[in-house]
């Protein structure tokens, strides 16, 4: 008899990685975790060279951020401000190198408006997840634009005093907004201070995809990241976390050192990971 992991709506973009589990419950996470990356990591290269970079590190899965600068030489940016040809041209190169644009953030708005084109934008661009950081006077609108147009939002946690730096607050946000998870950005947890496993049982069936990274020191805001395994987030434990949970979903890699010349990191990123996953019986 085989039991079936159900894949979030919002990732329905990589349901044929879901398999169901054997009489054993032998467990393969490669077959149920996608790795994508938060193209901030790459912030000092165009969007487009951000592509090539990721592709060299064999990375499909794309979080984009607004504001990237397209390409060498524009002025336009990636975002709501993009012109129709200049999205059609995105699309046309998304689809030849086979890269899918899963979620787009973090995003702070200041008017409903304002929240209206960025989700305007993600639907015509096929995104499926939107990470944020409303105000929590916002917080109603979002949910109601999120079922409208579809598509989900996952609130992010930045560095107190950030409004959901803490995941009792992020869950307080989202209860009774159905739209509305949680990206959980395991190094902040720890910048903030928070033990990074306890805070994703909080968590639990709540959470949209993970800001995969690792931080050099625990309780300090300004930690910068370093290579997973190296830091004090405790990568083995929050994989064998989320595998108690049965999570499905999406590990955004985010590295925000030596952006100029970071793809061996990544790649070492990559490695590590998959390295883990073996491990996981």
């Amino acid at each position: 008899m085989f039991r079936k992991l159900l894949l979030p709506v919002a990732f329905s973009f990589i349901a044929s990685l879901v398999f169901a589990q054997d009489d054993q419950n032998k467990f393969d996470a490669s077959r149920y975790w996608a790795v994508g990356i938060q193209m901030w990591t790459f912030n000092t290269s165009t969007f487009y060279t951000a592509l090539k970079k990721a592709d060299s590190c064999n990375i499909k899965y794309i979080e984009a951020y607004p504001g990237q600068v397209l390409k060498d030489g524009s002025p336009s940016v990636f975002g709501p401000s993009m012109t129709p040809d200049e999205r059609k041209e995105l699309k046309e190169y998304l689809k030849k190198k086979h890269f899918i644009i899963t979620s787009l953030g973090v995003i702070v708005a200041n008017s409903v408006n304002e929240w209206k084109s960025y989700f305007d934008f993600a639907a015509d661009m096929g995104i499926h997840v939107m990470v944020a950081e409303p105000d929590k006077s916002q917080l109603s609108d979002v949910n109601r634009l999120a079922g409208t147009y579809n598509i989900k939002v996952a609130l992010h946690d930045h560095p107190f005093p950030a409004p959901y730096w803490h995941p009792d607050s992020a869950m307080a946000a989202i209860k009774n907004r159905s739209n509305i998870g949680i990206c959980a950005d395991i190094g902040h947890w720890a910048r903030n201070g928070l033990n990074v496993v306890d805070c994703l049982k909080k968590c639990k069936d709540k959470m949209f995809e993970l800001h995969f990274k690792d931080v050099k020191e625990f309780a300090r805001a300004q930690a910068p990241d370093v290579l997973l395994g190296e830091g004090v987030c405790d990568i083995p434990s929050v994989l064998a976390e989320l595998k108690r949970q049965n999570f499905v979903g999406l590990f955004v890699i985010e590295y925000e050192e030596n952006p100029d010349n970071n793809v061996k990191d990544i790649k070492q990123y990559v490695k590590y990971y998959n390295d883990q996953l073996k491990k996981l019986k």
